[in-house]
C-alpha cells in the first residue's frame, strides 16, 4: 500500500490523494542521470530541477531523485528525496510533458525544511521554465 508523507495534501474524505499514474516512471540508472546533466536545468530555492526531451516517441514520463551529502546525514538526504517524490506524485502527471526525463536535486538545509505548499510552486515555476512557457 502506497501512503503519502505527513505533509502531503488530503482531501475533504480522509482519503490520501491517488498513486501515481502508470505514465510516470522511475529513472534509475546511471546514464539517465548522466544524459540529464548536460540537458536543461531550472534552480528553484528549494531545488533543482533537470530536464530534457528524449525524442524517442515513448509517451513516458520519467523522474529521478537525488540528493548529495551536502545536504546531510542519510536521514536528511532520505526526507529530503521522500518530500521530492511527493511533489512529483502529485504534479508530475498533469504538468509534466510525455516523453520527458525529469531530475529533482535536494538543495541543503532547504528541500526538507521548506513549506510542502513553497515546494510545489517552486517545482511549477521550474517546469514552466523548463518548457520554455
Amino acid at each position: 500500500m502506497i501512503t503519502a508523507p505527513p505533509e502531503a495534501p488530503v482531501d475533504n474524505a480522509g482519503n490520501t490523494p491517488p498513486a501515481v499514474s502508470l505514465c510516470v516512471q522511475r529513472l534509475r540508472k546511471r546514464p539517465d542521470f548522466l544524459a540529464l546533466n548536460r540537458a536543461r536545468r531550472q534552480g528553484t530555492g528549494s531545488m533543482l530541477v533537470q530536464g530534457r526531451d528524449r525524442g524517442d516517441g515513448d509517451a513516458t514520463v520519467r523522474v529521478g531523485f537525488t540528493c548529495s551529502k551536502k545536504v546531510g546525514n542519510a536521514v536528511a538526504r532520505n526526507r529530503a528525496k521522500r518530500r521530492l517524490r511527493e511533489v512529483a506524485r502529485l504534479l508530475l502527471p498533469e504538468h509534466g510533458r510525455a516523453g520527458w526525463d525529469y531530475a529533482l536535486i535536494g538543495r541543503p538545509e532547504v528541500t526538507a525544511a521548506r513549506d510542502f505548499q513553497d515546494l510545489q510552486r517552486d517545482f511549477l515555476y521550474a517546469l514552466r521554465k523548463l518548457h520554455g512557457a
